[in-house]
């Protein structure tokens, strides 16, 4: 019983870092919790006894759980790719108060993993993404990851390259001055409140995309141009009775509330003192499940 008990606590102490694994690799918080205790479950059948580094063994497990679910979501095709057909899916966000990122949630959104780069990472192959996220973000070595795609590790490192490409292509730096970014969401917010059409195209970039992920009753919209953007803002905040700032993936972004319930979750993408991407979760399906309160 001492022997389980001691696994279960070194299994806690490596549980921030699997999900943050899980939730880079998935983009639900639900299934990252999910592929993290299957994780558990496995260990505790395991005799790691020779294990040398069990927070590297458990990575590359929840690695391939994470896989797993990746190709049968595939299979089913349950989730179109972004902007594919004009549908829209985002990511679960990590939303925190603005004032206080807790030490978990800050393993969880480490390494300016934004809404932005998770959509771009769903863009990519199962196997593309693992080789990508375990690599890049977490260090694991290729010779490691080969294994769990059943691939050579020459072929695995050129996964990882193709998916860098695509990444980097598709998620340029954004501005990293938390402070300023705050300006501009508030400023944002405030043209919006306002009516203020003007001030709204000053603070959106010309060629901003807006996207939104209503979930499954209500259609997904994308919205690319300032004028277009800055419409449906001001039409929007009518409806929006209370805004919050908070941290979305530690980075500002807005809480709206009606009647006490989230409305929704705006996450944006500056760069250059303008609003280059904003990308809105209104789901009522999944808005509930993150714990959100006026």
């Amino acid at each position: 019983m001492s022997d389980i008990s001691s696994l279960a606590d070194r299994f806690e102490a490596e549980r921030p870092g699997l999900r943050a694994v899980a939730y880079r690799m998935l983009g639900s918080l639900a299934e990252a919790e999910d592929a993290v205790q299957e994780a558990w479950f496995k260990l505790s059948r395991t005799d790691v006894s020779e294990v040398r580094n069990l927070g590297a063994w458990l990575t590359t497990v929840v690695g391939r759980i994470c896989l797993d679910m990746l190709r049968s979501r595939t299979s089913r095709r349950e989730d179109p790719l972004p902007e594919q057909d004009g549908s829209v899916r985002l990511p679960d966000p990590v939303v925190t108060a603005s004032a206080r990122v807790d030490p978990e949630q800050e393993i969880l959104i480490a390494d300016s993993v934004g809404i932005a780069l998770m959509i771009v990472l769903a863009t990519l192959s199962p196997a593309e993404r693992l080789a990508f996220v375990l690599h890049d973000m977490f260090d694991v070595p290729f010779d490691d990851i080969a294994p769990v795609l059943g691939r050579t590790t020459v072929a695995t490192r050129q996964l990882a390259s193709r998916a860098r490409r695509r990444v980097q292509g598709a998620a340029p730096a954004a501005d990293t001055d938390l402070a300023r970014k705050r300006d501009v969401v508030n400023a944002f917010l405030t043209a919006s409140r306002g009516g203020d059409f003007e001030a709204l195209l000053t603070v959106l970039d010309p060629e901003v995309v807006a996207r939104s992920d209503g979930g499954t009753l209500v259609p997904s919209i994308l919205r690319r141009g300032a004028a277009d953007v800055a419409s449906q803002a001001i039409t929007f905040a009518r409806f929006a009775a209370d805004a919050r700032l908070v941290l979305v993936n530690g980075t500002p972004g807005v809480v709206s509330f009606a009647e006490g319930r989230p409305l929704s979750v705006m996450s944006f993408t500056i760069r250059d003192g303008r609003i280059t991407g904003l990308d809105i979760l209104t789901d009522p399906d999944r808005l509930p499940t993150l714990g959100l309160t006026a």
